[in-house]
């Protein structure tokens, strides 16, 4: 089959590799027919997570028809239609009880032992990521094996297309879950710091749960525009000015009820912050979080989808504690938020395909992590489509 294999930085390639097969009784083989390119993704082709291996083939937010299934496999057959959750995660341990799917504790035993720089252990096991999460094989390809296959794929109706609910896999519900971490409920003010998929994901979300005033903070004039537009965001361009001391302005001089920082560890940051985040000696530049705190009012939230590959740099735990404020974030639990998602998309409160600027073939993926990694052509979102019998076709 042809998938999408990792290099090196910069330098990802479309090439002929083994059929996935069946190696456990619960697996199911998948026939990808919709593939995204997600924001974590960069982070592995600019090179900035460890634990990357030449061949890995890459992609988290996949979705298809399955081709195979196990003897084990109960939940779905040959021929459903389904979404993949980029966790993966077994369903009966300590921490899938508790619907903490991202913490289980069983799917990546290849790296269970594995303790990063500072002493965080990682949890589950996620498609397409780097090894420190297991390692698996993901769906940036024609097809893919997809273990756990119970707990997993979540199939959806045909009358969806698959663009409508392909995001479902991950950024969706990520923002969802930032959007709830924050405490959003009718009337709040929140600012989001990353006006990327998950930002932009999160802005819907809390549209959903009821925010009267939605704040966005990015760099990118064409990314603030569209959430002005789509999700009636009162855009703040950090290259023209303080975001945090135009929030408390706009706040009566308290602050927003909650920030989001979906933007993580590859915030625009000091030279030494840089230097060391490619050295990947820290967890990159903290600009962002302390943004966040400076926003924010006393006894706020702070919500965190942005992914951070390590221990913050310089983070301001004075100013978080004399502001009395929760923290909230993590990796997204996501199959515990599918059903209502799935309903939300199918009574149309939710649209998150409206982001998808860039429809390309699984051949020219590569294309598509340069113009999205360059911000070229205005790209908000690339959506890959592998070829053959019933891909979709634009």
């Amino acid at each position: 089959m042809f998938a999408l294999t990792y290099q090196g930085p910069f330098d990802v390639r479309v090439e002929r590799v083994p059929d996935p097969a069946i190696q456990e009784p619960d697996d199911v083989i998948l026939r990808v027919t919709a593939t995204a390119i997600c924001g974590s993704d960069l982070h592995l082709y600019r090179g900035k997570m460890p634990a990357m291996e030449h061949g890995d083939i890459l992609g988290h937010e996949f979705m298809g028809v399955v081709e195979e299934a196990g003897p084990a496999v109960t939940k779905v057959r040959k021929g459903d239609r389904v979404i993949v959750p980029f966790v993966i995660a077994c369903g009966e341990c300590f921490f899938c009880h508790r619907e903490l799917y991202s913490a289980c504790e069983t799917t990546n035993p290849d790296r269970g032992a594995l303790v990063h720089a500072k002493g965080i252990r990682s949890g589950a096991a996620f498609f397409g990521y780097s090894h420190l999460y297991g390692g698996i094989p993901g769906g940036q390809a024609e097809y893919v094996r997809v273990p756990k296959a119970n707990v997993g794929p979540f199939k959806v109706p045909g009358s969806l297309a698959d663009e409508r609910v392909l995001f479902l896999t991950d950024i969706l519900p990520t923002g969802y879950q930032a959007a709830l971490n924050a405490g959003i409920t009718r009337g709040s003010s929140v600012a989001i710091f990353g006006a990327g998929p998950v930002g932009l994901m999160t802005a819907a979300c809390a549209r959903l749960l009821g925010a009267d005033t939605v704040f966005m903070v990015d760099r990118h004039p064409y990314r603030l525009e569209f959430a002005q537009a789509t999700y009636g965001a009162i855009p703040l361009n950090i290259e023209k000015q303080d975001p945090a001391e135009e929030i408390i302005k706009a706040t009566g001089r308290r602050g927003v009820d909650a920030v989001v920082d979906a933007v993580g560890f590859e915030a625009k940051g000091s030279p030494v912050e840089t230097a060391m985040a490619w050295a990947k000696l820290e967890g990159g530049s903290s600009e962002a979080m302390r943004q966040c705190i400076a926003a924010v009012r006393r006894g706020g939230r702070v919500s965190v989808p942005g992914v951070y590959a390590g221990p913050l740099h310089a983070f301001p735990w004075g100013d978080a504690f004399e502001k009395g404020l929760s923290f909230a974030g993590g990796q997204t639990h996501v199959q515990k938020y599918l059903p209502d998602l799935l309903r939300h998309i199918g009574e149309g409160e939710l649209q998150p395909d409206v982001i998808i600027s860039h429809h390309l073939p699984l051949a020219e993926a590569a294309r598509g992590y340069e113009i999205f990694s360059k911000k070229e052509d205005n790209c908000r979102k690339v959506v890959l489509t592998p070829a053959g019998p019933g891909a979709a076709t634009h």
